[in-house]
């Protein structure tokens, strides 16, 4: 679907709520005025250098820094020793949670259990002479064994004790669901099928790697960080922790940030440290990570080993799942390592009205880097497991995928829909979504053409994708909303969520524009800042719209009701009498007798009554429930069996997002998410060796698609609003990244089933789907 941008000029502004209106970002993103974290310089800043591990499992003799100190241009070098002498917390923030949590230093102790694990750090002159001075560091390590597989460290019992405090290397054990009843089910079942996928761990590569510019002054005692981060808030809670410094002594602004896909949202080494040597120096210090950086010590993602099966009566229904899966969480358990996995086991029913399930679920340590949250953070794993299995139960019974999913549909008559494994769905209606897609790809002649081609040796393949995600998480994660229409007209509108290139001044000011009726350039929108918002939870679980954009609606309404009982008084009418449209007050019934929005705002500095300048309004949004957006991916490939070879044909995505604030919006996180579950499903994973050494430490080994690799995308959607919140947004930041991975690789599965081939891991690299197929043959 193409979407025709409008001019916001020649729209009303009550009416561009679901415009497609040009993003307001965009001119300086593209001009090059963008303000990315690097951008930002002092003349008198300093630069931090981390020297991360190279092995991956080994013991710390001993650690010279005197080398490394003595070199022109450094000002000073850094151990975990000199952190705990100046009285800091040396250790990052521990999750919240009952799971078995060993301290994660800030610099590296007595051992190392990753490979670029931050074991020592360098503040020089310039970015350059840090880095060299990171190789005159000298560390004495006694080697230990790694193991970067979580089943081996688990099972076996020769595999390495990677904590102290986990002996079996198990952070945690969790389980979900009734196996009484699941054990019932499969009693009772005419057939079962078992499936055991293993899901490829990916590590998020945003364009923009991590960095932190800290300032402080001493005569004030106050530290200023800009880093690009997708929670402020959150970041100076972990500094005010680390630093023992007051929330108040703090400020945290994110600039322009160039990616976050949930890695930028647990504190790392290189952003508290730069902080602690800004309050050391009492100079500016920045900190850019490199990108083999990135790779081997921001937080991976994604990675489950699964032994399931499935119940199925002899129509086709399911009638009970057991799960079994082991997660790895890496070297340390972070902020999201034990709840991003969960997901599966919250999620796993997927669109599916199941009856019954029971999920035992294993965190795992292993030498390798942490593992958090990445875009959809844990629901693609569940949808690519269900998504999977209902390919492999429909094979089972001989049944068409389509045909099976229908059958197992939730009705639409049934929400709000309780799952029995942790959620309750809002709202929804699969069947519209499904039909959309197949009516796009024109499934029944696909099927028919791809009979056809399978004469002549050429394998065509159909991938469906049904998925259902929870977003805007809730309740107890609200937001703040704060509106002012100040005398001159302008509107500033501030709220705690976190601008990550996502539009959110384009749909923030819609929504203000919508709902006062002011001219959409007059609107300013103030986030990811705590001087600005002193409270917020940033952007994360495609929140924005569902929480930010309903505090910020709540409070346009809030305003509103203020002008309203001010208006009253100017024009000697009861408030019940003062009617509001298209940024004007009146009378009702008198329409002359009016006041604008502006002409209120002006009134109030004549009011003893009211001490803020402008008309402003506050409110705090508590989501309910969580908002649960759905859709159907389409994806038709065609695979060349002598090489590998996939070659994307058509590739459909309809989505329900809920009310669309901007479809052009919607439509280009879609195809982001696309392009990045197409990553994972066709290129992407970290590999480790035997050693612990990461093997796709950089751009040149880790393989995230290009251009060439991306089909044209059909978009098309519909419309289910969701009930509990003021615009019936369901968001869709994480959509595309979900639903992408089962679409593609059921396609190729089902392009190789004359090869009786049923299941491949991710990724299906060409050499993945020539060995299967090689192997079939034999």
């Amino acid at each position: 679907m193409s979407l025709e941008t409008i001019d916001p000029d020649e729209a009303r502004p009550s009416d561009l709520v679901g415009s497609s209106i040009q993003r307001r970002e965009d001119p300086r993103l593209i001009t090059g005025e963008a303000e990315y974290t690097d951008d930002i310089h002092h003349p008198e800043a300093v630069h931090l250098a981390i020297k991360g591990s190279q092995y991956g499992h080994a013991e710390i003799e001993s650690i010279d820094t005197s080398d490394a100190a003595e070199l022109d241009g450094v000002t000073a070098a850094y151990t975990a020793a000199e952190l705990d002498e100046s009285g800091v917390s040396s250790a990052l923030q521990s999750p919240a949670s009952d799971a078995n949590v060993p301290e994660y230093p800030l610099l590296a102790t007595d051992a190392v259990r990753f490979q670029g694990q931050p074991v020592a750090a360098v503040i020089a002159e310039d970015r350059y002479t840090a880095r060299e001075a990171l190789s005159e560091i000298d560390i004495s390590y006694n080697r230990q064994e790694a193991v970067s597989d979580p089943r081996t460290a688990l099972e076996e019992e020769e595999s390495p004790t990677i904590h102290e405090e986990a002996p079996d290397n198990v952070a945690f054990r969790w389980e979900n669901g009734d196996a009484e009843a699941t054990d019932e089910a499969f009693e009772r079942a005419d057939h079962t099928v078992s499936f055991d996928p293993v899901i490829n761990r990916v590590i998020p590569t945003a364009m923009e790697p991590r960095t932190a510019f800290a300032q402080y002054e001493k005569s004030t005692d106050e530290l200023t960080v800009e880093l690009s981060t997708q929670n402020p808030h959150s970041v100076r809670s972990d500094l005010s922790q680390t630093l023992d410094l007051a929330e108040e002594q703090i400020r945290v602004r994110s600039p322009d940030v160039g990616g976050g896909f949930g890695a930028k949202l647990p504190p790392y080494t290189g952003h508290l440290l730069a902080s602690w040597c800004a309050i050391q120096l009492e100079r500016p210090v920045k900190w850019v990570a490199t990108r083999t950086e990135d790779c081997q010590s921001m937080v991976h993602s994604r990675y489950q080993d699964i032994e399931a099966e499935a119940a199925l009566s002899e129509d086709g229904h399911l009638l009970g799942v057991r799960m079994d899966s082991i997660a790895d969480v890496g070297g340390y358990l972070v902020p999201g390592g034990s709840i991003v996995p969960k997901n599966i086991g919250l999620m796993l029913s997927g669109q599916y009205a199941l009856p019954a399930a029971h999920v035992e679920l294993t965190g795992v340590f292993t030498t390798t880097a942490p593992l958090a949250a990445y875009r959809g953070a844990g629901r693609p794993e569940a949808t690519y497991f269900i998504e999977r299995l209902v390919e492999v139960a429909s094979r089972e019974l001989d049944m068409d995928p389509v045909t099976f999913r229908r059958q197992n549909f939730i009705p639409t008559d049934e929400f709000p829909y309780e799952t029995g494994f942790g959620h309750t769905y809002d709202s929804g209606d699969y069947e519209q979504s499904l039909e959309k897609a197949l009516s796009l790809i024109d499934y029944d002649h696909r099927r028919e053409r791809q009979a056809e081609l399978s004469e002549d040796g050429r394998y065509l393949g159909i991938g469906i994708s049904c998925y259902v995600e929870a977003c805007g998480v809730g309740p107890n994660m609200g937001e703040s909303g704060i509106i002012n229409v100040k005398p001159s007209g302008d509107v500033v509108v501030k709220t705690g969520t976190t601008e990550i290139g996502t539009g959110h001044r384009t749909g923030y000011t819609q929504i203000v524009a919508s709902a006062l009726g002011v001219p959409h350039d007059d609107i300013e929108i103030i986030e990811g800042d705590t001087d600005a918002v002193h409270e917020g939870h940033g952007t994360a679980g495609s929140r924005a719209m569902p929480v930010g954009g309903s505090a910020i609606r709540e409070t346009a309404d809030a305003v509103i009701e203020k002008g309203r009982q001010i208006a009253a008084r100017s024009l000697e009418a009861a408030p019940d009498d003062i009617a509001f449209a298209d940024g004007a007050f009146s009378v009702r019934g008198a329409p002359d007798r009016s006041l604008t929005l502006v002409d209120v705002a002006a009134m109030i500095d004549d009011d003893p009554s009211d001490a803020d300048e402008g008309l402003e309004a506050t409110s705090n949004y508590e989501p309910p429930n969580y908002t649960y957006p759905f859709g159907t991916h389409a994806a038709v490939v065609e695979v060349t069996p002598e090489t590998g070879d996939v070659e994307i044909e058509q590739y459909v995505a309809v989505d329900d997002v809920g009310t669309q604030i901007n479809p052009k919006l919607v439509e280009g996180q879609i195809h982001g998410g696309v392009v990045q579950g197409i990553g994972q499903a066709l290129y992407e994973e970290a590999i480790y060796d035997s050693n612990g050494n990461l093997l796709t430490g950089s751009l040149q080994d880790y393989a995230v698609p290009k251009a060439e690799h991306v089909p044209s995308m059909e978009t098309a959607t519909t419309v289910t609003e969701c009930p509990h919140n003021p615009l019936g947004v369901k968001g869709v930041g994480e959509a595309g990244a979900i639903a992408a991975p089962p679409a593609i690789v059921n396609a190729v599965v089902d392009a190789l089933s004359p090869f009786e081939i049923d299941h491949l891991d991710m990724p299906l690299t060409n050499e993945t789907v020539w060995e299967a197929v090689c192997q079939s043959n034999n």
